[in-house]
């Protein structure tokens, strides 16, 4: 690094000759409070795929959708179809089966360029209501480096741009069109050059208060402080021709590490409208952080307008779409943000549970919100105080075995093995490690124990047929569902009567080469409340390591039913039909 950094970088600066700095003397920004939420926009359908090592495939994207549309989203950004057919393909499944709700609008991106504005407008034929997100650059890098355009040039091309996209539209009354153009890089772009940028667009669109347009501003690249965008964003709110007909957006990027306070003081300048991705998910250091932005707001007090009280369901299936882990440390989601190492912590925060009452204000030590109100638990891991201990479990079995545990379960096993050291003394090594962790989340065979299955295809389903050992007695079970797990989950509930639910799956490889083993961590739960468990399955082949792990966790959840209730799901399993002799 540079001992002086000044001779290669320069402090950013939104002032000039025609936006001095008198134009700020007055900001307002500093002084507002959130009351309410903003129109939220997910990205990350498109801003957060195209950063993907691996793009979602149309399966994952489909999830990521309707689970953006199960916690309330009602924009979404959905693909960008010009620039691939697997986003035109999606867009077009949308709109042509139906999966778009009434209440919810999709929207697509396009560059301001005419063969990518007609393959977009394309897409979207037979769309009930549709945001069409038309952009081109207008920062001086860009316009001098990138395009050798002019100013004049830069304008021109928006403007061409927005009269196509008017002029297809009208040739598809149907649908209901709504217009959304960003300055690209608008946070490295002169002020009053965006203002002239966004008016010249909402003048040839004809924005109206009843037919407004959305100017969405994004900090492309993160530039300054997050004063500085407060600043820029309420300049233009002050200024911009046509004000009550337009919806105006941001889009901050995490560059300096500020999204989400560059996004808060946004809205205190004067943005409506705030786009981004679940756990921040997006090019280079990501979007801005929409789940950390809405539950900042529910813990001021603020209905967020969005659902996260099954914040893990969430945190799973982003992962399985993204293909990317969520930091355990990261805002409200993150594995270990509700745990305690330290004594003084842990004794604080019991003392404050003692004293909080249901319907009271919430007033905790070291808890700035309610782990139950995101589905989240304290009380399981409040005991384990020894991040070292913990890692040194889980870095034994990982060095000696392959085995890599997901979080939940190191801290889970973590417990188990401090009860063995508690009452048998001294230290325990990795052969026993290893044999405590296969005896407690491998081997349990009661109620159920496995004897053999067979899967087969049983139309779109998967059908499985299994034989069990219930109390001495031979069994047969059969299940169907979406795949192997979800059949023999089927089967289960059918047999036992219990409301048996996969609350998280794994799998990993315990090593490599011909003699390679699955493990597969599945994580059961009994009824909406119940809280979930692992069970382990080990086998060369994965699908059986899937089957094995699902009937370890059905059978470790039963254990912790009552007697009488324990009983009544053996005698229901006994009662399936009967081996032949």
């Amino acid at each position: 690094m540079l001992k002086n950094p000044n001779t290669k970088y320069r402090p950013f600066s939104i002032t000039s000759p025609t936006v001095p700095a008198s134009d700020f003397a007055d900001r307002r920004w500093p002084g507002q409070t959130i009351t309410q939420a903003p129109i939220w926009m997910s990205t990350d359908l498109r801003d957060g795929n195209q950063a993907l090592f691996e793009p979602m495939n149309g399966e994952r994207k489909m999830r990521m959708f309707k689970t953006l549309v199960d916690i309330g989203f009602k924009e979404i950004e959905v693909a960008f179809p010009s620039a691939s057919q697997t986003d035109f393909d999606f867009v077009r499944t949308l709109i042509t089966d139906g999966h778009i709700p009434a209440d919810v609008t999709i929207e697509v991106l396009t560059q301001a360029r005419e063969h990518l504005i007609r393959r977009t407008m394309e897409s979207l034929i037979g769309a009930r209501r549709a945001i069409v997100h038309v952009y081109n650059a207008t920062s001086p890098t860009f316009r001098d480096i990138v395009f050798n355009m002019s100013k004049a040039e830069v304008v021109e091309m928006a403007v061409q741009a927005v009269r196509l996209i008017k002029e297809i539209a009208a040739q598809h009354p149907e649908t209901e069109w709504v217009l959304q153009y960003s300055p690209e890089n608008f946070s490295g772009t002169e002020l009053d050059f965006a203002k002239e940028v966004c008016d010249a667009v909402t003048a040839e669109w004809g924005a109206t208060p009843e037919n407004k347009v959305i100017l969405n501003l994004p900090a492309t690249v993160e530039m300054a402080t997050p004063n500085v965008y407060a600043d820029q964003v309420e300049w233009m709110h002050r200024h911009l021709a046509r004000r009550d007909s337009v919806i105006l957006s941001v889009h901050p990027h995490n560059d300096r590490g500020t999204a989400v306070a560059a996004a808060e003081l946004a809205v205190m300048a004067g943005a409506d409208r705030v786009e981004g991705c679940l756990f921040g998910n997006g090019e280079r250091t990501g979007n801005v952080d929409i789940v950390t932005l809405a539950l900042n707001l529910y813990t001021q007090g603020v209905d967020p307008q969005l659902d996260f009280s099954d914040i893990n369901a969430v945190a799973r299936t982003a992962e399985y779409c993204t293909q990317l882990p969520i930091h355990p440390r990261h805002p409200y989601v993150g594995d270990l943000v509700f745990t305690a190492f330290s004594g003084s912590h842990q004794d604080a925060i019991k003392k404050g549970f003692a004293v909080q009452q249901p319907d009271a204000v919430w007033n905790m030590p070291y808890l700035p919100i309610d782990p139950a109100d995101v589905g989240r638990a304290y009380d399981s891991i409040i005991r384990v105080n020894s991040q070292s201990g913990k890692g040194g479990i889980a870095y034994l079995l990982e060095s000696g075995y392959g085995l890599v545990m997901p979080r939940r379960l190191q801290v889970e096993f973590s417990q188990v093995v401090q009860q063995i050291t508690d009452s048998a003394g001294g230290e325990i090594d990795a052969p026993a490690l290893w044999d405590a962790f296969r005896e407690t989340y491998a081997a349990p065979a009661e109620p159920v124990r496995l004897i053999e299955h067979h899967l087969f295809e049983q139309g779109k389903q998967q059908g499985v047929r299994m034989v069990i050992e219930v109390a001495g007695q031979t069994v047969h079970l059969n299940g169907r569902g979406n795949g192997p797990i979800d059949a023999v989950v089927h089967a289960l509930h059918a047999a036992s009567g219990l409301d048996v639910a996969v609350h998280g799956f794994e799998e990993r490889s315990l090593n490599d080469g011909a003699d390679s083993q699955a493990a597969s961590f599945v994580e059961i739960g009994l009824g909406e409340s119940g809280a979930g468990v692992f069970g382990v399955g080990i086998h060369a082949n994965i699908v059986t390591a899937a089957v094995q792990g699902v009937v370890a966790g059905f059978n470790r959840a039963v254990t912790r039913l009552e007697d009488a209730q324990r009983q009544a799901v053996v005698t229901r399993l006994q009662a399936g039909e009967r081996a032949a002799a």
